[in-house]
């Protein structure tokens, strides 16, 4: 009986932290597009900055009421990760910029199997059949629903290349760190977010000057953009903390593939606030592909011998270390 429960208690904090993920991913696009689309605050990096700073300052706050304990991580395993993480933030932005939407669309897609590649490499994961066709069709019905236009130039696609392949490295090095040096999601984002805040408001305003011929010292802060402004960097925090907290529990391709619950999300929310516009019926088929895929991941990759191979002293290893991020995790 005493197991049932365990199991049925993870699976209601799996399914919490998902959601958290989710509620607050899809939360700041919304803020971001009327922030950037209606007071003209196009300095996305420098904002991104602003939204490390922010949750810097809430690992302070859990760190006084002790939620966050002393731990250790090494400093050339600090940069590594923060060099990963600033490379994807910029590469997605320059991506997404130099791209059509529908490359850029594209090379989001290509992140599950670069991030399948990763694990397969570095932590020896198999998958079973089952699995790698529920992968594929999630990446047929997300494609359906946001691929459109494809145009691609030379400094597009290096600029693709160097987002997919950060962002991917990026995402693995989180469930790395967490359990190599057994670090709560708290732990991590204590360590790592002073210096991506530091590194990005320093480099932000001259590459989004680049970016944009614009400078964030001319720019006119009303009060509804400021307002807006906070309103992102809070809800920055939960997304920075949902991350952590979804592939510390999970790894980094479920995080990619139950993700993609969020492009469909948008597009919803985009026809409930926009009306039909962008809504037809290869959409509406797309989403009911990437769906059916995103339950047939969960059943496939669940089931014995269906994702993730570790050896015995590995998985005793992850799953004591697993159970000590939950443990922390749930509290707050």
């Amino acid at each position: 009986m005493a197991p049932a429960s365990k199991a049925d208690k993870k699976a209601t904090v799996d399914a919490a932290a998902w959601m958290f993920n989710v509620v607050t991913s899809v939360g700041i696009i919304i803020v971001n597009k009327a922030l950037m689309a209606t007071y003209g605050f196009s300095f996305a990096t420098t904002l991104t900055g602003m939204h490390f700073a922010t949750t810097t300052l809430m690992t302070a706050v859990l760190r006084w009421l002790g939620y966050i304990q002393a731990s250790h991580l090494p400093y050339p395993e600090l940069l590594k990760f923060v060099l990963f993480a600033n490379f994807s933030i910029v590469g997605m932005n320059v991506s997404l910029m130099w791209n059509s939407v529908g490359f850029y669309q594209i090379a989001k897609l290509s992140m599950i199997p670069v991030s399948c590649f990763l694990e397969v490499i570095f932590d020896k994961i198999r998958y079973s059949r089952d699995t790698k066709l529920s992968i594929a069709v999630v990446l047929l019905g997300v494609g359906v629903c946001t691929v459109t236009d494809v145009s691609v130039n030379t400094k597009g696609f290096i600029a693709a290349v160097i987002a997919i392949w950060s962002t991917s490295l990026q995402q693995y090095y989180v469930h790395f760190l967490q359990r190599k040096y057994s670090l709560s999601s708290f732990n991590l984002l204590g360590h790592t977010a002073p210096v991506q805040a530091a590194s990005l408001l320093l480099v932000g305003p001259f590459l989004d000057y680049w970016l944009t011929n614009k400078r964030i010292d001319a720019f006119n802060f009303t009060l509804p953009s400021l307002v807006f402004i906070v309103l992102s960097c809070t809800i920055a925090v939960g997304t920075n903390l949902s991350q952590f907290i979804c592939i510390g529990r999970f790894t980094a391709v479920s995080f990619q593939v139950i993700g993609h619950m969020k492009t469909i999300l948008v597009l919803i929310l985009g026809f409930l606030f926009f009306g039909k516009e962008g809504l037809n019926l290869h959409v509406v088929i797309g989403m009911i592909i990437a769906v059916v895929g995103m339950v047939w991941y969960g059943n496939a990759s669940s089931k014995p011998g269906g994702k993730e191979r570790y050896s015995h002293s590995s998985r005793s290893s992850q799953q004591k270390h697993g159970s000590e991020f939950s443990e922390i995790d749930e509290k707050v």
